[in-house]
């Protein structure tokens, strides 16, 4: 997908991707609960889903063919552990995905001082309802890679649309809300809402998507197997 030259474009674009999608996903809730006043986990997950749905898919379609439109650590993690991305350009990437993320949620909350941000910066001690909810966050990343894979590999022209559909999908009805993205786990650390999560209960869920990540890429390598001499 071209050459080493590219991948300041294409870390750019997933820096912009990642950075998107943390808006919608986390924007939408702090719009809800700090502006809004409106409180409730059924409310939430609606608009959250609908925003997510719709602010990806554009994403998608505007910068998915610069770098492939990853903009999760877990798809890039996938996509190495099966030889579709070089693992220095999969590095780069994450490292975009993460920075997007961080400056996303930064820029939310510099955007609702005075609508119930207090702070800049500010830590989530949020902490993780039930054990129970990584089992949530490995099925949907799992979903989320397969559906990835499932498309790439069939030559579906309806990549974004697949993708978009599934994130927004999930979000409204999994048990955990369909985190499913590092990038999305670390930012929401620093959500101000009740989207942000503690810490740790970041770190179960990053653990759970590579899990998920890994189960996915293992498994349609298998039902989609193709020859590959080198990495993206």
């Amino acid at each position: 997908m071209g050459c080493e030259n590219d991948l300041p474009r294409k870390m750019v674009a997933e820096f912009l991707g990642t950075m998107g999608l943390i808006i919608a996903v986390i924007g939408s809730v702090m719009l809800v609960n700090l502006k809004f006043e409106v409180e409730g986990t059924i409310f939430n997950a609606l608009v959250q889903g609908i925003a997510g749905f719709l602010v990806l898919f554009a994403m998608l379609e505007a910068l998915g063919k610069i770098s492939g439109g990853h903009f999760n650590p877990a798809v890039t993690l996938a996509m190495v552990a099966t030889r579709e991305t070089k693992i220095s350009t999969g590095a780069f990437y994450v490292i975009a995905q993460i920075l997007g993320g961080f400056v996303g949620v930064l820029l939310l909350n510099i955007s609702f001082i005075g609508s119930g941000v207090d702070t800049v910066l500010q830590v989530s001690d949020n902490a993780l309802g039930s054990s129970y909810l990584v089992v949530s966050e490995i099925l949907c990343t799992f979903l989320l890679v397969a559906v990835v894979f499932g498309c790439i590999r069939s030559g579906s022209k309806k990549t974004s649309l697949a993708v978009a559909a599934t994130v927004g999908g999930l979000i409204m009805v999994t048990a955990s809300t369909f985190y499913a993205n590092p990038a999305v786990d670390i930012a929401r650390m620093f959500a101000q809402s009740q989207d942000g999560i503690a810490p740790l209960t970041a770190v179960y869920y990053i653990i759970a998507a590579i899990i998920g990540a890994l189960i996915a890429a293992g498994l349609f390598s298998w039902l989609y197997p193709v020859e590959r001499t080198t990495g993206n």
